[in-house]
This record gives C-alpha cells, structure tokens and sequence, in this order.
C-alpha cells in the first residue's frame, strides 16, 4: 500500500474524470491554445459532472468530499495538454478564501456557483511593482460610508479574462503598518470601476487567460471584505502552504507525464536498427530522470498526508515547490535533447510542455523565495 490510501470511491472519481476529460477537454486542447482562452462552457459541462471543488460542504452545494479528490483532478487536468482550465486554482487556491474566511453570507452567495462552474475565480496580487513581497503592494482600498473605494492595477492575474469574481489585495493609505495595511476584497464582474487590460501573451501556457486589471474609483460594500480589515497579509500567508503544495503536485504529475511520453519515443524510436531505449547513454538518461521524479512523488505524496492531517508542512512544501519546479524545467530540456531533430517541430507536444512549464520556478513564489523560506526554517 502507497502512503496516499485511496479508497474504491477515490479510484472511480479518477476513472470518471479521466473518461470526461478524454471527451470534453482534450479534444479541444489545441483550439483552445490557438484561442487563448477557454470558453465558459467548457467550466460549466466540468461543474456540471461534479469535477470542481469537491470539497466545498453539501449545505454550498459542494459534494463536501476529501482533498485526495482535489490530488487527483489536478493530476489527471496535467494529461489534457492545455493549461486554460486552471481548475487547481480556482477550485483549491481562490475558493477556500471564500470558505474559509467569508461570512455566511458569502458563502451562501458564492460557493455554489464555483462548484456549478457558474463562477469563475481569480485572485489578484501581483502589481507591476510588487511581486513576491505582497505587502509593498501601491493597490489601495479606502473606506466612504457603506463602501469601499479601490485603486490601483493587478498584473499576471490568471483567469483574468474569465473570472466572475476577484478576490483583490489592497492597502489602507492610512495604516502605516504595510503589513497590518492589508485586506481582502471580493470585486464582482461588471462592477463600476473594474476594468480589464491586455488580455497578456506568454511564452507558454497559452490557452490561460492571463491579463491586468484595473481598479478606477471602483466601489464595492463593505459586506465584500473577506475577513477582518488588517488581516489580508495574514490571511494569504495561511493559505500559501496548500498553494505551493497544489504547484508541486502539479509538477510531480507534469513530470511523471513527460517520462511516460519519453520512454514511449525511446522505444519505438530506431536508429541505425537500434531502438533508442537499448543504448546505454538513453537508458541512464531515462533511469536518472525517473529515480528523480519517483523521490519527488514519495516525498510529495507524505507531504499530502501530512497536510491533510492538519500537520504545519510549510518548510517541507517550500522544498516540495522549488525541487519539483526546477526538476520538470531539467526533465523537460533533457526530453527536448532525445528527441534530436523531432525535439525543434511545433507539433512535437514536449515543444509545449517545455514552454509550458517554464514558469513554474516562478509563480507561487520564486526558487529563490523558496530557499529563503527553507533556511528561515533552519534558524539562518
């Protein structure tokens, strides 16, 4: 038995998924990439069938299911060879905001159209001059009676052309504390103010709605602050461990992809009447790259126990995070050298996985911020 105990319910899940997404994703991957984005119906047929954020409580019309079932929807989301339906972030990065920091109010509101599909989220963080450090953030958020005013711009928002709803980091101008300065804020589509910019073209993950957005005198109630005011910085930090657990078992699952899509061309493929999986150099090649990707995936899959028992797994996720991250980018660029001349064509779908996965090192917190978050842990 893995460390991970799945259960005949969790294996049927993974069979429908994968059977739905054989017939409504896949299929599509390629148009979607050239469109750049996803149609909304594509996220209503997979709400519809159960597929998004399983764990949302039956009394949010939510299946109120394990995150194992979240495990398993974003490996099998990493066989669809598209990136637009980031259902990772939104069904676990954006929506437990809504859970767990949301009234019931909020709650009631929101939480059955992100199961439905009905609502698609965002959270928007990074400005054009504020990244990894959150709270030197210039977006701003002041009180006028009933409401608050917003200004200011977000960039590299994912699901930014789709979203319905943003949860928005601003700052009270006000609070000269940066950090106790920062709130949530939730901002609807279509409300007064709120604005989108370029719909951004990346070097890869096409078919991701990346974009900016724009807050201009943008009013919203009070009602849409999640949480305490002052408790943003708080808040984004408590939630950071699942998210980078989320990106490295998207890596893990990318990696292992990959290899099966590797050792496939090296065995079918011949040169000089030799398959390419009976020369020595591939055959240490290939063992390397999958002795890594089987250390990430023991190491990943007792970090998924681990959270899911409650355990403070933050050093340990920010080692997940940064190895995964750069050993798909390593595995990647190796798979890119085996397969010669084949490894430069377009239609070569590693072409894509290489550009794809490029950013990983990057988004839900840098290499470097990961290090630097593993060698607090160690006292430095």
């Amino acid at each position: 038995m893995g460390i991970l105990e799945y259960t005949d319910a969790h294996h049927d899940y993974r069979k429908r998924l994968r059977l739905f997404l054989e017939k409504e994703v896949t299929p599509h991957a390629d148009q979607w990439e050239r469109d750049h984005i996803v149609p909304k119906s594509a996220w209503k047929k997979m709400g519809a069938a159960g597929f998004l954020c399983t764990w949302v409580d039956k009394a949010y019309g939510g299946p109120g299911l394990d995150f194992l079932y979240s495990v398993i929807t974003t490996e099998e989301m990493m066989k669809t060879r598209q990136t637009g339906m980031a259902t990772s972030l939104h069904c676990d990065i954006v929506v437990p905001y809504l859970s767990s920091f949301g009234n019931e109010e909020i709650k009631q509101r929101y939480l059955p159209g992100c199961v439905s599909g009905d609502i698609i989220t965002a959270v928007a963080m990074t400005e054009p001059g504020a990244g990894s450090d959150v709270a030197s953030m210039e977006t701003t958020a002041v009180e006028d009676g009933d409401e608050i005013v917003i200004n200011g711009s977000k960039t590299f928002i994912s699901n930014g052309i789709n979203c319905d709803l943003v949860i928005i980091a601003a700052k009270d101008p006000a609070i000269e504390n940066k950090h106790a300065a920062v709130s949530l804020y939730i901002v609807d589509d279509g409300t007064p103010g709120f604005t989108r910019g370029r719909h951004l073209e990346k070097m890869g993950m096409h078919s991701q709605d990346t974009a900016e957005l724009f807050f201009s005198n943008c009013r919203i109630p009070k009602k849409n602050i999640l949480g305490k005011k002052g408790d943003g910085f708080i808040m984004l930090m408590q939630k950071l461990q699942q998210e980078r657990l989320v990106a490295a078992i998207s890596n893990v699952s990318g990696s292992e992809v990959l290899l099966e899509k590797v050792i496939a061309y090296a065995k079918t493929t011949e040169i000089d009447g030799k398959p390419l999986s009976k020369r020595q150099s591939i055959k240490f090649t290939l063992a390397e790259m999958a002795t890594d990707v089987r250390m990430n995936r023991v190491f990943l899959d007792n970090l998924i126990k681990g959270h899911m028992a409650g355990e403070d797994v933050i050093a340990e996720t920010m080692m997940a995070k940064y190895v995964s991250s750069e050993m798909i980018n390593l595995m990647a660029d190796r798979a890119l050298d085996l397969f010669g001349e084949y490894g430069m064509l377009e239609d070569n779908p590693l072409v894509q996985d290489f550009r794809d996965m490029r950013i990983v090192t990057i988004f839900a917190g840098t290499t470097e911020i990961m290090k630097t978050i593993i060698a607090q842990s160690l006292g430095l």
